[in-house]
C-alpha cells in the first residue's frame, strides 16, 4: 500500500487514461452521435424512429416504432461493465492518494544558497507560460476527441486528466524554477494551484465566449498568460512569507 500510495499520480494517470479508452470503446459500440438512425438501419434493418442509449451498464438499442431492437450485444454490454467497475475503483483510489500528498511528508528545506532570485523568478515566468502554451495546444485537440468518442463522461475524464497533468506539469516547473527555501510539499501545492486555476480560467472564459464544450484556439496563449499571472502572484506571497520568517528570527 506504501508503493501504491508513493505512485498516487501513476495509479491516478492509468485509470484515467483505461477511462478515457473505455468511453470511447462504448461510444464506438453504439450508434454514431451524427446520425445514429443511419447507423441503426444499416446494422438492424431499415426505417429506424429512433435510439436508446445508457453508459452503465453500457447498452445501445434502436426503435422501429412499438419495437426495440438490441444494437449492442449483450456479451459486450457485460464485458465493458464488469472492466467499468475496477476502472472506476483505481480512479477514485488514485484522486484520494493525490490529495493527501498535499498533506503529506513537507520534506527538507531547499535553500536559496547562492542563487539569483531575480532570474529565477523570470525564468519561472517565461520558460512556464511558453510550456503552458505548448500543453494547451494538444489539449484544445484532445478536447474535441475526447467530446467526440467519449460524449459527457469522456469530457469529464478528460477535463479531470487535463487538471492532474497541468498540476503535474506545474509542480515540476514550480520544483525546478519556483520559489526558495522551499519544501517539496509547498512545490506540490503551488503546481497544483497554478494546474486547476490555469485550466479554469480557460473554462471559464471559454464559456463566457460560449465556445463550450470545444476549447478554442485563443486557449494557447490564454493558458500561458494565466499561468504566468498565477506564478508571479505565488513569487510575491513566497517573497513576502520568507521575509516575515526572517522577521520574526
Amino acid at each position: 500500500m506504501d508503493w501504491v500510495r508513493r505512485r498516487a499520480g501513476w495509479v491516478l494517470g492509468l485509470g484515467l487514461i483505461g477511462g478515457l479508452v473505455w468511453t470511447g470503446i462504448v461510444t464506438l459500440s453504439q450508434p454514431g452521435w451524427y446520425d445514429p438512425t443511419q447507423d441503426c438501419s444499416r446494422k438492424l434493418g431499415p426505417d429506424a424512429t429512433g435510439v436508446h442509449t445508457s453508459w452503465f451498464p453500457p447498452t445501445a438499442s434502436c426503435l422501429y416504432g412499438d419495437e426495440s431492437r438490441t444494437y449492442m450485444s449483450t456479451p459486450r454490454t457485460v464485458v465493458l461493465s464488469i472492466i467499468a467497475v475496477p476502472l472506476l475503483i483505481i480512479i477514485v483510489t488514485g484522486l484520494i492518494l493525490t490529495v493527501r500528498r498535499l498533506a503529506g511528508d513537507p520534506g527538507p528545506i531547499r535553500a536559496a544558497g547562492a542563487l539569483d532570485l531575480r532570474k529565477r523568478w523570470i525564468k519561472h515566468l517565461t520558460f512556464g507560460a511558453a510550456d503552458l502554451a505548448i500543453v494547451f495546444a494538444p489539449l484544445t485537440f484532445l478536447n474535441a476527441v475526447a467530446i467526440v468518442f467519449g460524449a459527457i463522461p469522456g469530457g469529464i475524464l478528460f477535463i479531470v486528466t487535463s487538471l492532474v497533468g497541468l498540476s503535474a506539469i506545474c509542480t515540476a516547473l514550480d520544483r525546478h524554477l519556483g520559489p526558495l527555501p522551499s519544501r517539496a510539499l509547498d512545490s506540490r501545492r503551488r503546481g497544483t494551484i497554478a494546474g486547476v486555476t490555469t485550466y479554469a480560467v480557460v473554462f471559464a472564459a471559454t464559456a463566457i465566449t460560449g465556445g463550450l464544450p470545444f476549447l478554442r484556439l485563443w486557449s494557447v496563449p490564454l493558458g500561458g498568460i494565466a499561468y504566468a499571472v498565477i506564478v508571479a502572484v505565488q513569487w510575491r506571497r513566497a517573497s513576502t512569507s520568507a521575509n516575515q520568517v526572517q522577521y520574526s528570527d
